[in-house]
């Protein structure tokens, strides 16, 4: 693949990812927690289509980056897809149309993965969790609720596989993420949490709640859950939760810029159709006996890729000056274009601008110098090795 068409595939996900997330004309779909934030100072803009909380007015952004890495905030995700896919080629299905090794996994297991397309693009990042050999539970992106709604089913239709796919329209989300998140919701339930580990997941009353789900994952880099909730509670919950000190509200704002320090990718930006798992440094997510046995839509590219090297990666650099932000472009040493930034901003924790963007294998090394373009200003700017902010996922339960 020359450079040239390999700039062409980064505008083209520039454009992609706008379509996504951009502003919306329409009317803004409302989570069930809608009067709960504005009632609390929330400020609320459109978001894939919803209504969301950029932040609170209790809290800066930064100051709410700051108070999630050392204390513990509460996050509203409830516009993201919830799906339960059963029956007894649920399993054979999901493993047609992601990469997941649902085999490997145990009950109560979750994992990252992708559903792709047959050129071996990811057409959205979601996790699966495995309740058990029978039944999924499935969470992904918002702005691709639709889209995988209709390919999911249409899909399933046209095979002769025995499988249901329910979509959890009346259950709510709320992410629970810090380090002191475990000491907030064990106050409100039974189960021992030190025994439920990163990935995983359990069905459990939280304060009086019946039926939740509780999976210790997130979108932060640090310890936290994620809890899907009647929506017809889910004020109640939030409400019990916010008054547990420390907690706080956090809104997309902070989410942002934690999930960038994590070195986490934001479909439509860091992710696309236009990218496969293996470009987008997710080829951890494809187990060897996927790699080796394929069996999944798409996988002649990614195998191939798995196999060699693909031509361009996802990588994370660092500057300092003004910072980059989605589409500033990535300069080689002499001044040549040959990437775009996908994702940045200034790190509150690390006190310096992070982004990532997709460049040429051949300069991708960690240490390599680079130079970044941000408006009329010429920066230095270094590759560096992702997460930029060490994760604190909770990996320890017996």
């Amino acid at each position: 693949m020359n450079r040239v068409s390999i700039l062409s595939r980064w505008r083209q996900q520039l454009i992609i990812g706008a379509r996504y997330y951009g502003e919306h004309t329409g009317d803004l779909k409302k989570t069930a927690l809608y009067d709960f934030h504005v009632s609390h100072g929330g400020r609320m803009v459109p978001f894939a289509g919803w209504s969301m909380p950029l932040q609170y007015e209790e809290l800066t952004i930064i100051n709410s980056t700051h108070h999630t890495r050392k204390a513990a905030s509460l996050f509203d995700v409830s516009h993201m897809l919830q799906l339960q896919i059963t029956g007894k080629d649920s399993l054979k299905f999901l493993e047609w149309v992601s990469v997941a090794d649902l085999q490997a996994l145990e009950n109560g297991a979750a994992t990252l993965s992708v559903l792709t397309s047959p050129s071996g693009g990811i057409l959205d990042d979601c996790i699966i969790t495995k309740d058990g050999p029978n039944s999924f539970f499935v969470v992904s992106n918002a702005g691709r609720a639709d889209h995988d709604w209709s390919h999911l089913t249409s899909l399933l239709k046209q095979s002769s596989l025995n499988a249901t796919i329910s979509r959890l329209s009346e259950c709510s989300l709320l992410a629970l993420q810090g380090p002191q998140m475990a000491s907030v919701l064990q106050q409100g339930v039974i189960v021992d949490l030190s025994k439920l580990a990163f990935m995983h997941s359990a069905i459990m009353d939280v304060f009086g709640i019946h039926g939740c789900r509780v999976s210790r994952c997130g979108y932060t880099g640090e310890d936290g859950v994620e809890v899907s909730v009647p929506s017809d509670r889910a004020i109640e919950l939030a409400s019990k939760l916010l008054s547990v000190q420390p907690v706080k509200l956090a809104g997309l704002g902070a989410r942002d810029i934690l999930r960038l320090e994590a070195g986490l990718c934001l479909y439509g930006s860091d992710i696309t159709e236009e990218t496969t798992p293996v470009e987008a440094g997710l080829s951890w997510c494809i187990s060897k006996r996927r790699a080796s046995e394929g069996g999944f839509i798409g996988c002649e590219k990614i195998q191939k890729q798995l196999k060699g090297k693909p031509a361009v990666r996802r990588i994370g650099i660092k500057s300092e000056g003004p910072p980059a932000r989605h589409g500033a472009e990535v300069l080689s040493s002499n001044g040549n274009v040959i990437g775009v930034v996908t994702s940045g901003g200034p790190s509150p924790i690390l006190g310096y601008n992070i982004a990532m963007a997709y460049l040429p294998i051949e300069v991708s090394k960690v240490g390599t110098i680079l130079q970044l373009r941000v408006r009329r200003n010429v920066l230095h700017t270094e590759v560096v090795k992702m997460p930029f902010v060490p994760t604190k996922y909770f990996k320890s339960a017996k």
